[in-house]
């Protein structure tokens, strides 16, 4: 089993979580989107939104995240000869969908630095034109991925666009705060994929240093948060990646090679 994925994606951070809650060993393979690596021909004919995570096991292949985590729910279950009473209930599973249904990347680019965000979309749409014109078999689906580059880039100047996924955040999160005012995890006492979904949506707060305003502002939510950095697998796939040395060398390699190849004119 194979994971394309990278360590600052939340959905990544979503599916390598489940990984190492439900203990399944896996080949990890770091794409980093913002170097263009997820527009690599071999990558893009997998997926060809050229999105990650990617979950490849022999000729099956996943790029829905929700469906990922529930294929490796049963991949679990099987291996452990357990039976269909082991896999998140539906409780579980309208919690997983609800989380997956807020879309981070305009609450998240606009509060990039627009010098940093404008320099990278530049680079990355020079990419696609540069595969466009390398792989005439992938160019339609590669047009499509240059479109939606620059219909990101439309929204992200209408206020209204941010303002609806902040607003759809902060109804996530109250919904989170008034459930773990009566359970310890978020379906209960016990950590599910529920909670594999949610904590990287903290996790990009912290990242974006936005606890005080949506984390810490919520006590139950704090708590949790709080607890939820104890756990041995948010360690191994967020923690050592939140701050630190770590964070630091991959935020300036990655920046590094974007203004290297912008330099070079190698897209």
């Amino acid at each position: 089993m194979q994971l394309y994925h990278h360590p600052l994606s939340l959905d990544s951070q979503k599916v390598r979580l489940a990984l190492e809650e439900l203990g399944i060993d896996y080949t990890s393979y770091n794409v980093n989107p913002l170097t263009g690596k997820n527009m690599d021909p071999s990558f893009f004919k997998m997926n060809p939104s050229g999105k990650i995570p990617v979950f490849k096991n022999g000729l099956h292949i996943i790029y829905d995240t929700v469906e990922i985590i529930q294929y490796l729910e049963r991949v679990a279950v099987v291996s452990s000869g357990g039976d269909k009473s082991q896999l998140s209930s539906s409780h579980v599973t309208e919690w997983m969908q609800k989380i997956q249904n807020w879309n981070p990347k305009y609450f998240t680019l606009s509060h990039i630095p627009a010098k940093y965000r404008d320099y990278v979309s530049k680079f990355l749409r020079r990419v696609v034109i540069a595969r466009m014109a390398e792989y005439p078999d992938l160019a339609s689906a590669y047009h499509l991925k240059l479109r939606d580059a620059y219909e990101t880039e439309e929204q992200l100047k209408d206020p209204d666009v941010v303002r609806r996924s902040e607003e759809d955040l902060v109804r996530l999160l109250d919904e989170a705060e008034t459930q773990l005012s009566e359970t310890s995890y978020l379906t209960g006492e016990a950590l599910t994929m529920a909670d594999v979904m949610l904590i990287p949506v903290l996790a990009r707060l912290a990242l974006l240093k936005l606890e005080n305003q949506y984390i810490n502002s919520r006590p139950n939510v704090a708590e949790y948060w709080s607890m939820a950095q104890q756990l041995p697998s948010y360690k191994k796939v967020i923690g050592k990646y939140a701050d630190g040395w770590r964070k630091q060398v991959t935020l300036i390699k990655t920046w590094s090679i974007v203004r290297f190849r912008c330099m070079l004119k190698r897209y």
